[in-house]
């Protein structure tokens, strides 16, 4: 059976699915000799060459998931040609396929960043279709009065797009400094530090403490990550209606991970 060569790049763990595109678009990736292009299909026994190098059929890497708490001052690149810090300088090494991110922090915004080696699993968190939130932890210099957490909530228009907060909650605060929880459907590129800007408070800190079912610990220091184990894993991709097999059980009595999930509503079909 037939299926997209920018899925099936993505299946053996090379990137994710737009990344895969993004591969192919620059003349990457050819196929059977031939240069692809976007929306080829592939069939098991095509030979598919990246960067001039054959890919060989072999079993997907076990799926692994990540949980970094940020810091600021990093960039989500995977390299920086100015030599800054990238968030892929903490993380563990993987044997096979390699890390990719699930969504971005810009570099002045700290706290929850998603890793995955799965390419599927990362085009599924990542798809507004699938209808994940992500609450963010939000700085800011002064309080809102009713009317201001009003227009967050119902919509502002942004560059053009009505943008929104699906809840916004008081948290904490001292003086001029206060802290709100806010909820957004989708993360676009400073979307939280816009609206914020809109009502007239300058954001000073952001960090983002939870994707979907996946929380940051308040044990995860800054700058390291937590792998999730098998018990989240299969929690995560059944929440997504993806296949998981979990890995053999290994003896010795050793004590799971702690789980980095909350509850969580299903989601849409």
């Amino acid at each position: 059976m037939s299926e997209k060569l920018h899925k099936a790049l993505a299946e053996r763990g090379l990137g994710s699915r737009r990344e895969m595109e993004r591969w192919i678009l620059a003349g990457r990736v050819r196929v059977n000799g031939n240069t692809a292009t976007v929306g080829d299909r592939v069939d098991a026994g095509d030979r598919i060459e990246v960067d001039g190098r054959r890919l060989t059929a072999r079993a997907a890497p076990r799926p692994r998931v990540l949980v970094l708490n940020k810091t600021e001052g990093t960039i989500c690149s995977r390299r920086d040609p100015a030599g800054r810090t990238t968030v892929f300088d903490a993380l563990p090494a993987t044997h096979r396929g390699r890390w990719m991110t699930v969504g971005r922090l810009d570099i002045n915004s700290s706290g929850l960043l998603l890793f995955t080696n799965d390419g599927a699993l990362a085009h599924r968190l990542m798809h507004p279709s699938t209808g994940l939130d992500r609450e963010y932890a939000v700085r800011v210099d002064g309080m809102l009065d009713d009317d201001a957490v009003e227009r967050l909530k119902s919509g502002i228009d942004v560059d053009g797009e009505v943008q929104q907060f699906s809840d916004v909650r008081y948290y904490d605060g001292k003086g001029t400094n206060h802290w709100y929880h806010v909820v957004l459907m989708e993360g676009r590129n400073r979307e939280v530090r816009k609206l914020f800007e809109q009502v007239g408070r300058r954001v000073s800190r952001l960090k983002r403490v939870r994707f979907g079912p996946v929380v940051l610990p308040s044990w995860l220091r800054r700058g390291q990550a937590a792998e999730l184990g098998p018990a989240d894993l299969a929690a995560l991709y059944g929440l997504l209606r993806l296949p998981y097999e979990p890995p053999p059980r290994k003896g010795g009595g050793r004590k799971p991970p702690r789980s980095l999930l909350i509850p969580y509503p299903e989601l849409p079909q």
